[in-house]
């Protein structure tokens, strides 16, 4: 496949990356109105509608700095708003709610590989018009999406794996745990920039990767 400029690895990009922000945080309040909580609802949340969803630097300033200076792409949407107090029991109805973002990505992860297949299948038949941008698109939605379920699963508040660990563990332990919050982002960052992060989500990215890409015969 030739080498596509920074235009084209845009537009690819483009689509994977607003489905994978918007349908995680979408999950976030479905589940959530699922368990009687009504605030993402009533804040007009609950909708495929990317623009409700959008956060100007995490949805598009930073996804495209990525995508132009490197291999690696991830963001964020506004988050959805949850009110645990609505759930009939708070902490596992919050844990439930903040698994399902990272449910979703894999699982979008797997829907964009029957995009690549199809795309492969356009191939065969020598159709490039198609089947370029089916292959690469898929390719690029399986790996936004894993990377963001693998990222969002990690035990750290506020992460979605931190607040799914803190609605798990022992009351007294888990409000110790979350006392953490105010400094995970900060924590994130250092995890970052001095390459711990990557080796923890490294083998797991790399797994459910190929793994997923051999499910659908795409190597």
């Amino acid at each position: 496949m030739p080498e596509l400029s920074v235009v084209q690895e845009i537009a690819i990009w483009a689509l994977p990356v607003l489905f994978a922000i918007t349908l995680h945080e979408v999950a976030h309040g479905w589940v959530a109105y699922m368990l009687g909580d009504r605030t993402a609802k009533l804040s007009g949340r609950l909708t495929l509608n990317p623009l409700k969803h959008i956060d100007p630097i995490g949805t598009v300033i930073i996804p495209l700095l990525l995508i132009i200076f490197s291999n690696f792409v991830f963001g964020w949407a506004k988050p959805v708003p949850i009110d645990s107090r609505n759930f009939r029991h708070p902490r596992r109805g919050m844990a439930l709610t903040a698994a399902a973002g990272p449910i979703a990505n894999l699982l979008m992860a797997f829907f964009w590989g029957g995009i690549a297949k199809l795309g492969m299948i356009f191939l065969l038949h020598q159709n490039q018009w198609f089947g370029i941008p089916l292959t690469s698109m898929g390719g690029a939605g399986i790996m936004i999406n894993v990377v963001l379920g693998v990222l969002n699963l990690i035990p750290l508040p506020p992460l979605d794996g931190g607040r799914v660990l803190a609605g798990i563990l022992p009351a007294r332990m888990s409000y110790r745990f979350s006392l953490i919050e105010p400094y995970g982002f900060i924590i994130l960052i250092l995890l970052l920039f001095s390459g711990l992060l990557s080796r923890v989500m490294l083998p797991p990215v790399i797994f459910l990767n190929d793994w997923i890409s051999h499910l659908f015969g795409l190597v």
